[in-house]
């Protein structure tokens, strides 16, 4: 974005770039050589922050009220005198046996499946607690306060880690209570519910509130509002810990580690209560020769999380500094690839890279999990190596942290645009996964400028848009009245607007817009009415045909499938046409203007030859330039940085093979060799340059 940012981009408290990750000492406790080995190895590995006691509560507290703080204010101290700090936890994700078998109200109780009888979970596993529970609400607030009660003034307590990765939901009595309240203030009486709810279908208007049960999956607009209602409750809950930490310790920053685009919960809504946003990440990253395939999808997942908070630099929490345990395929990563990957991050505003773990454990179900120190207990591997080389490199772009990623393009993602076409039956109910998610639709729009270059925002669909020049709104099915305000007022001033087939379908109840789609007022917006939508089954031919003398110059014909609008243009300019079905010759691609700006409708799902191809021709119109002057080639990422004085160009190769990459002129000094880098940029297969340069 172009504008100010809203947020000041530092992490309070912190003056470097992180480097860190998971630390579990207290799974060490009966060998004392091995946590001593760990502070002499840290530095080497050029560690500056651990994140302690995430799951450590049995070790905390073995038993209810018996607090064991000892071995942790060793560990504290330990930290401190190797001049690091901690990321100290509060240790909710996961329960002590003790608490879950004396008060199994704790537990979550789940749908068993299609006849969805309620089970209460078992003793086991994690992340399975109920964030409604009053008695785990006590103990997580008493938890909680005693460590920030300790450890409030130690020189080693930099940054709260509030539980770890937030997730899932219970269907217990309490909190099927506290859904009927949330219901109770949003909609304030049941008619009113029921008119949202279209409860008149199969006979289900609610006459009384009990009557509301969150398991009858058959009421789609219920089904959104139960997972507005779960982020709201998970949030709750945060805050809840939040409170207890920040009694005792009101300036120390806190977080939660997040999980990309994790599906379930809205992090918009806990986004706002946190101080920086952190993110774990763990890309497959083999030895496929598309690599950067993925490494562009991981790159989508970046920018969401620092969408969240208006463009704010985060913090990666996790990545593995290896292989993982949990795929179906666990590679190796090549050589330079880990270098790759934490430079990406950074490259995207990450103000670090820290990992999960820093010692394998030898036994429990992580134990095959990357590590920093592998079983064999020394420095002497090639992944301590590689740890140790971004560590170095990390150091070497000191100057980098607290810059922002600026942007003229942004692309809106939407928790409940996803959660309402989820939700609803047809069309697309058997296509593949990622064809029917917004998200994964948006991934391959952001891929055309990955390829090409270009910054680009992921925004909240509460964002405000004035600050950018292209705006992009790939399926967004769900478009509440605010949001359409926002994109008309976008486009009146003069942006460009671009939407897709299944957009501005439904309003915020999962209730169809009349009157034609796109609804809220876009048809005049775009210029268009879409009367229905073709779902096609993948053995059905479909294609688009630019018109010939078309406003973008486009020129060919290319490739559609599994979704076709079929459009009447009312006002709008057409781009292209179908080229088979019945529908042949209609609209395929329109353009409106609208006040001082232009709106772009795609009404059908392409492969990326056409998007390249689009998106090329629409940035070149707005002025939209690439951060390099020559053609990059395929697979290498460049992204910048800038503090409004400098600019930070990172240039990252995804292939195995070397590549060239023309900057064109200007003085440049790579950060990583520190030798001055010219016109033609020569990468190696993985290889990867950090660019400062004058703003």
């Amino acid at each position: 974005m172009t504008s100010e940012k809203k947020w000041k981009p530092v992490i309070p408290g912190f003056d470097h770039m992180l480097h860190g990750g998971d630390y579990n000492p207290d799974q060490w406790l009966h060998e004392p050589g091995v946590i001593a080995e760990d502070f002499r190895l840290m530095p080497k590995a050029g560690y500056n922050i651990v994140s302690l006691g995430i799951f450590a509560w049995s070790s905390l507290e073995p038993e209810e009220g018996r607090y064991t703080f000892e071995w942790l204010d060793d560990i504290m101290d330990r930290v401190a005198k190797t001049g690091m700090k901690a990321a100290l936890a509060t240790p909710s994700g996961a329960k002590p046996v003790w608490m879950s078998e004396k008060y199994p109200e704790i537990r979550r109780v789940t749908p068993t499946g299609e006849g969805m009888y309620l089970l209460r979970e078992p003793t086991g596993f994690r992340h399975n607690h109920c964030f409604t529970s009053p008695v785990y609400r006590e103990k997580v607030a008493a938890i909680n306060g005693r460590l920030a009660e300790r450890y409030a003034k130690h020189p080693a307590l930099g940054l709260w880690h509030l539980s770890n990765e937030y997730g899932g939901e219970c269907h217990c009595s309490f909190c099927h209570e506290a859904f009927r309240a949330w219901l109770k203030r949003k909609y304030g009486t049941l008619d009113a519910l029921n008119l949202a709810w279209w409860g008149g279908f199969w006979s289900h208007t609610i006459t009384d509130w009990s009557q509301i049960q969150a398991t009858d999956w058959s009421v789609d607009a219920m089904k959104v509002d139960w997972r507005r209602f779960v982020s709201y409750q998970t949030t709750d809950f945060m805050r809840h810990e939040i409170a207890a930490v920040r009694k005792f310790t009101p300036h120390v920053p806190v977080t939660t580690n997040m999980m990309n685009t994790y599906h379930r919960l809205d992090y918009s809504v806990l986004a706002d209560h946190v101080d920086v946003i952190a993110n774990d990440s763990y890309p497959n990253y083999g030895a496929a020769e598309d690599l950067w395939r993925q490494a562009s999808w991981i790159s989508f997942n970046h920018d969401v999380e620092r969408g969240l908070r208006h463009g704010q630099p985060f913090i990666q929490m996790e990545c593995s500094p290896s292989a993982t345990n949990w795929g179906k395929f666990t590679p190796l990563k090549r050589p330079g690839v880990h270098r790759l990957e934490a430079l990406a991050a950074v490259a995207h505003g990450a103000e670090g890279v820290m990992y999960f773990q820093w010692r394998k454990g030898s036994g429990g179900f992580e134990k095959n999990h990357g590590a920093v120190v592998d079983h064999v207990g020394h420095e002497n591997t090639r992944v301590f190596s590689d740890v140790a080389e971004v560590g170095d490199i990390l150091k070497k772009l000191q100057p980098v942290r607290g810059s922002t990623v600026t942007s003229e393009v942004a692309i809106i993602h939407d928790w409940n645009a996803r959660w309402a076409l989820e939700y609803s039956a047809g069309p697309g109910a058997g296509a593949a996964p990622g064809d029917r998610d917004c998200c994964y639709v948006s991934g391959s729009h952001y891929r055309s400028f990955w390829k090409r270059g270009v910054n680009v925002d992921i925004v909240r669909q509460d964002e405000d848009l004035s600050g950018y020049r292209l705006v992009i709104a790939p399926m967004l099915y769900l478009v509440n009245a605010g949001m359409a305000a926002r994109l008309r007022a976008f486009v009146e001033n003069g942006g460009t607007l671009v939407t897709t087939f299944l957009s501005a379908v439904v309003d915020d109840n999962n209730q169809c817009y009349r009157g034609g789609w796109p609804g809220a007022g876009l048809r005049e917006v775009f210029g268009i009415w879409a009367e229905e939508i073709d779902n096609l089954e993948e053995k059905d031919k479909q294609s688009i045909k630019m018109r010939a003398g078309n406003k973008l110059g486009l020129k060919g014909a290319f490739k559609a499938h599994t979704y076709c609008d079929l459009i009447h243009a009312e006002g709008a300019e057409v781009l292209a046409n179908y080229g088979d079905q019945f529908y042949k010759d209609t609209p395929a691609v329109t353009v409106n203007r609208f006040g001082k700006g232009q709106a772009i409708y795609i009404g059908t799902k392409t492969d990326e030859d056409f998007l390249d191809s689009f998106y090329g021709v629409v940035a070149a119109k707005l002025g939209i330039r690439p951060a390099v002057s020559g053609k990059i080639p395929e697979g290498v990422l460049v992204r910048t940085r800038t503090d409004g004085k400098s600019t930070w160009t990172f240039v990252l190769n995804f292939r195995k093979t070397s590549q060239t990459v023309m900057l064109g002129k200007g003085r440049r000094l790579d950060m990583i060799t520190g030798k001055p880098a010219g016109a033609r940029l020569r990468l190696p297969g993985y290889g990867s340059a950090v660019l400062a340069a004058p703003a």
